[in-house]
């Protein structure tokens, strides 16, 4: 079969296609830039590539029309805090205006479990309302709801890891005795697979999830449980629900904006009413401290292959990064380090190729961490998010306040974006040019100041700028 996955290079996307293709389908990945699309070298070989933003008008004559499944992963949550429901409104009607025309049999639609459709979150009312777009359409929609999805990458199971890590003792919000469902991702893509052109699934609706139903203080500490952690949970009455959302935010690597809807939806119960598709399917689901066992391993063995953080623009969701591909310099503010490099320019790659995250910056560490906790403090992403994988990076990945807009490693070129909170525009590039049969590497800073503000912020900070991009230059020149 042809099967066209929308969001190809989000959390659920990038997990589901390398599934499709070994069952034997034909995918088309739609994604808005299709320099963003990082799968494995031999899985895009095997997959067709379709570049459409169906938040805008398009031309869908650019979009395959002889299509028998699609897959409508497109979300917008993490973006923004309430525009995100009209967003993603748009979006859904862009699409069936789309399969309308196509020879679609089939829209497959993963959603939230709704309980109770008069006390919806935000999230969830929005899930529901694209449930009813998509519903218009000629082709009928299979439609399956979850709750806590459970893997490596995915933002739920990050903020659980991330809580019963760094506390010992938790003094939580009362929202942690809401339940829900947890389910694997791995049986979610079971699911997702699963009800491809199955004739029983068509225009129906099924809730999906694992066999327990937990409270989030219950699924905290089964994580404790599963790493050895001896772990303390108090609950406080009194924290409303923006304090919740600062919790969550200052505590954990997840945005505000994230921050905000998830706190909306965590005071409401979502479980599975029943398990009708786990029968007809004959999905055994896995227990959640196995689902947990399962994502550390993947964490461990660096085979995480997708990542929340990854999916969107953390603190500029409204903008095109392609705009800032092309480093500006007139009007800017530059710092350029040349350093030589002495040893195999390899080392020295790969070294540039491993910053962030764990890793660090290689110099003035304290600095780099100072400054991420003042951009939290001002509602940016601060440095918690930290990178997907220790030592691969591709173009559109997060990495830590920064976005990766370029990785080449042919070009032995790196070029970031600041997703910090700045007064202007930030650049930091890294490229190893060779120069009469010696390599130098090549460090720049650009800054494009916006008003008075922005150049008060470059001129405060530049002996700290002088300091900590000589100092980190040097280190990644040694190669060591």
């Amino acid at each position: 079969m042809k099967i066209l996955v929308t969001g190809a290079n989000g959390y659920i996307g990038k997990r589901i296609i390398p599934v499709l293709l070994e069952n034997g389908h034909h995918v088309v990945c739609a994604v808005r830039d299709r320099r963003r699309l990082n799968l494995s070298p031999s899985i895009m070989k095997q997959v067709e590539v379709a570049e459409v933003n169906f938040l805008e008008n398009f031309n869908d004559e650019d979009l395959p029309r002889d299509i028998d499944v699609a897959y409508f992963l497109i979300h917008s949550m993490a973006g923004s805090i309430r525009n995100f429901m009209e967003l993603e409104k748009i979006t859904a009607h862009n699409f069936i205006s789309y399969t309308n025309k196509t020879t679609a049999k089939q829209i497959v639609f993963l959603s939230g479990i709704i309980n109770d459709d008069q006390h919806l979150s935000l999230h969830l009312q929005s899930r529901l309302n694209v449930e009813k777009v998509l519903k218009q359409g000629q082709v009928p929609v299979t439609v399956l709801r979850a709750g806590i999805i459970v893997g490596s990458g995915s933002a739920s199971f990050e903020i659980i890891r991330d809580l019963t890590e760094k506390l010992p003792v938790m003094v939580a919000p009362r929202w942690v005795n809401s339940k829900s469902q947890p389910i694997a991702i791995r049986d979610v893509i079971s699911f997702l697979t699963g009800v491809t052109e199955n004739d029983q699934t068509l225009g129906k609706t099924f809730d999906i999830g694992g066999p327990e139903v937990l409270t989030y203080k219950q699924m905290l500490l089964k994580y404790a449980r599963v790493r050895k952690l001896k772990r303390f949970l108090f609950v406080v009455p009194v924290m409303t629900p923006r304090l919740s959302s600062y919790w969550l935010y200052f505590l954990t690597s997840t945005s505000y904006k994230l921050a905000v809807n998830l706190v909306d939806s965590m005071k409401i119960n979502v479980v599975a009413r029943d398990n009708q598709l786990q029968d007809l399917l004959g999905i055994d689901p896995l227990p959640y401290e196995k689902a947990i066992e399962r994502a550390l391993e993947n964490i461990d063995q660096n085979m995480v292959v997708s990542s929340w953080k990854d999916a969107f623009i953390a603190s500029r969701s409204s903008e095109n990064l392609n705009e800032f591909i092309e480093v500006p310099s007139h009007g800017c503010f530059t710092d350029q380090q040349k350093v030589p490099v002495p040893h195999n320019s390899r080392q020295v790659l790969e070294k540039i190729w491993s910053l962030g995250g764990q890793n660090g910056w290689y110099y003035a560490n304290r600095l780099w961490l100072f400054r991420g906790f003042v951009d939290k403090l001002a509602g940016g992403v601060g440095l918690r998010r930290g990178r997907t994988n220790p030592d691969t990076i591709h173009a559109g990945d997060a990495l830590d306040f920064w976005r990766v807009l370029v990785a080449d490693k042919e070009k032995r070129r790196l070029l970031l974006f600041a997703e910090m909170k700045l007064p202007g525009e930030a650049w930091l590039e890294f490229m190893i040019k060779s120069e009469n049969g010696q390599d130098y590497l090549y460090q720049t800073a650009t800054f494009r100041p916006k008003g008075i503000a922005g150049r008060l912020y470059w001129y405060s900070l530049l002996p700290f700028h002088k300091l900590i991009f000589k100092g980190m230059a040097k280190r990644i020149g040694e190669g060591k």
